[in-house]
C-alpha cells in the first residue's frame, strides 16, 4: 500500500510538472510571436485539450507516457506558433547542417501529428476493448492518425480560403507544391514509428495504470 501510495504521488507530481511546462510553453510562445493569427490557429489544440485532460484528470486519467507524448507535441506547436514553422531556429540548424532546401520543421510538426494520435488512438481502443486482435489495433491506430493529418489539410484550405495572403505564414508550405502530400506522408510515417517503438512501453504504462490502488479513478477508467 505504501508503494502504491508512493507511485501515486510520484505520478501526481510528474504530471504538476507537465501541466507547468505546457502553460510556461504557451506564456513564453504567445509573448510576441511573430504573427499572433499565426500562433493562435498553431497552439489551438493544445489550448483546447489542456482544460480536456484537466477535467477528465479522474475520470478518464491516461497514461503516464501518453501524458508526456501529449507535452512534447504542445511544445512543437508551440514553437510553430511562436515564430512559425518556415522560421523555427531549430529548423534552420538542420537545414543548413543536412543542405536541405527548406526549413524542416513544419516536417518535425506533422511527424508528431501522426506519432502521438496513434497512441492516443491505441489507448483509447485497447482501454475500452473495441477492437480484438493486434493486427486490427495496429492498422486502426495508423488511419485514424491519416485521417485527422487529411483533416488538418483541409483546415488549411479553408483558413487559406477565409484570411488569403494571412493565412501564408499559418501554411508555411515554403513553395513546395507537394507539401500537403508529404506532410499527411509523415503523418504515416510518425504513426508506425509510434506503434514499432513504444507499443511494448505503452502496454506497461497502462497497466501500471490499471493497477492503481483500490477506489482511485484510474482504477475506475480502466476496469
Amino acid at each position: 500500500m505504501t508503494a502504491s501510495i508512493a507511485s501515486r504521488d510520484e505520478r501526481n507530481g510528474l504530471l504538476l510538472t507537465l501541466l507547468a511546462i505546457n502553460v510556461a510553453a504557451l506564456v513564453v510562445s504567445g509573448w510576441r510571436p511573430y504573427d499572433r493569427v499565426t500562433w493562435l490557429l498553431e497552439v489551438l489544440p493544445t489550448l483546447v485539450a489542456l482544460p480536456v485532460l484537466f477535467l477528465t484528470r479522474k475520470t478518464y486519467p491516461l497514461s503516464t507516457l501518453l501524458y508526456v507524448l501529449i507535452t512534447l507535441h504542445a511544445l512543437v506547436l508551440a514553437g510553430g506558433g511562436a515564430y512559425t514553422y518556415a522560421r523555427v531556429p531549430l529548423g534552420f540548424w538542420t537545414q543548413e547542417a543536412f543542405g536541405l532546401s527548406r526549413n524542416p520543421y513544419d516536417k518535425l510538426g506533422h511527424f508528431v501529428q501522426g506519432f502521438v494520435p496513434a497512441l492516443i488512438a491505441r489507448e483509447i481502443l485497447l482501454r475500452g476493448g473495441y477492437v480484438h486482435g493486434r493486427k486490427m489495433l495496429t492498422f486502426i491506430c495508423i488511419c485514424i492518425p491519416l485521417a485527422i493529418s487529411a483533416f488538418y489539410e483541409l483546415i488549411e484550405w479553408w483558413t487559406a480560403l477565409a484570411l488569403g495572403q494571412g493565412a501564408d505564414e499559418f501554411l508555411g508550405t515554403q513553395g513546395d507544391p507537394w507539401d500537403t502530400q508529404s506532410d499527411m506522408f509523415c503523418a504515416l510515417i510518425g504513426a508506425t514509428a509510434a506503434l514499432l517503438l513504444l507499443s511494448r512501453a505503452h502496454d506497461r504504462s497502462v497497466a501500471r495504470l490499471a493497477r492503481a490502488p483500490a477506489g482511485s479513478p484510474a482504477l475506475a477508467s480502466t476496469e
